[in-house]
């Protein structure tokens, strides 16, 4: 774990309620603006790329989406990807406010489905400097059937069941109903792929984040597979870098590929081993990939 030497805890307002952040103060104007996938909360999503982004010099504003972690917001836990999406447009209003950023020096970083996210975020903001996506959740149509092939019947039932429940309930006022965020075959969990069972030891090691909750509202099963992130590609500007790993069960590489292909100024870097490869065995391939990256378009302005 590289050491964090110095960062701020911040809040800024989104929709009704507020964000709570990591400011990294940075030496060189550049900011990258970091947030996490499904339930991964700021520390857990980010500390790890943040720390060794910082001691490049660039300011880091890493945050918590609105019902998730610190950040404000209830009901707890549920995903609602037009507020996330708002909040990573409040995140970069205040970034590009900050006393030691250049407000046409700002980057995104995403990962999984927060990567996707990069895609209509940075389509929507064409003052980005640059956009890192890695490996992101692009099309849900695409991946849905691989991961529901990974549950077996029985777990399928009744997450689908959990699901619906869930959904109902919340128009009546009922607290959501939670499930894991990942679990093995055969558990009702949102997420069962071979690799799913990899997030521990990739975001977690030792539990060096008690209080990191792990679920989410059971009614995203019903949405996933219809969010499409990477159809905004071709509208992205500036310059995109994707990163996927080759053997990913989880959001599959080739939809991402697909989905540079598409965007006018892209590069992908293709890792080998899982979805959380690049917190583990390809960790230092992946963070001086994004670094290079990242002095190539932040630096120099």
């Amino acid at each position: 774990m590289p050491v964090i030497k110095e960062r701020e805890k911040v809040r800024f307002a989104s929709g009704d309620t507020s964000c709570v952040a990591w400011h990294y103060p940075g030496s060189n104007g550049g900011c990258v603006i970091m947030a996490g996938g499904t339930s991964v909360t700021k520390e857990p999503a980010s500390d790890l790329f943040a720390a060794r982004f910082n001691a490049a010099g660039f300011a880091v504003l890493a945050f918590d989406h609105r019902r998730f972690g610190e950040s404000g917001g209830t009901p707890r836990q549920v995903v609602r990807f037009g507020e996330q999406l708002a909040d990573w447009q409040a995140a970069i209003g205040f970034a590009a406010g900050l006393p030691d950023v250049d407000p046409d020096s700002l980057s995104v970083w995403g990962f999984s489905l927060a990567g996707g996210h990069v895609f209509p975020v940075a389509a929507g903001n064409p003052r980005l400097a640059c956009a890192i996506a890695q490996t992101p959740l692009v099309d849900g149509r695409a991946v849905a059937p691989h991961a529901l092939r990974a549950m077996t019947p029985a777990a399928l039932l009744r997450l689908f069941g959990r699901g619906v429940a869930d959904a109902l309930g919340s128009l009546v006022g009922r607290p959501p109903l939670l499930v894991p965020t990942s679990g093995a075959r055969g558990d009702v969990a949102s997420l069962t792929t071979p690799d799913a069972m990899d997030a521990q030891r990739a975001l977690d090691p030792g539990h060096r984040f008690p209080g990191w909750d792990q679920t989410v509202a059971a009614r995203i099963v019903l949405k996933l597979g219809g969010y499409r992130p990477g159809r905004h590609a071709s509208r992205i500007r500036c310059p995109l870098l994707v990163v996927v790993c080759d053997q990913d069960q989880s959001v599959l590489p080739g939809p991402a590929v697909q989905a540079a292909h598409n965007a006018p100024d892209a590069e992908v870097l293709h890792l080998t081993g899982r979805h959380y490869a690049p917190f583990l065995e390809s960790h230092e391939e992946a963070v001086a990939a994004e670094i290079s990256f990242l002095e190539k378009h932040l630096a120099h302005r």
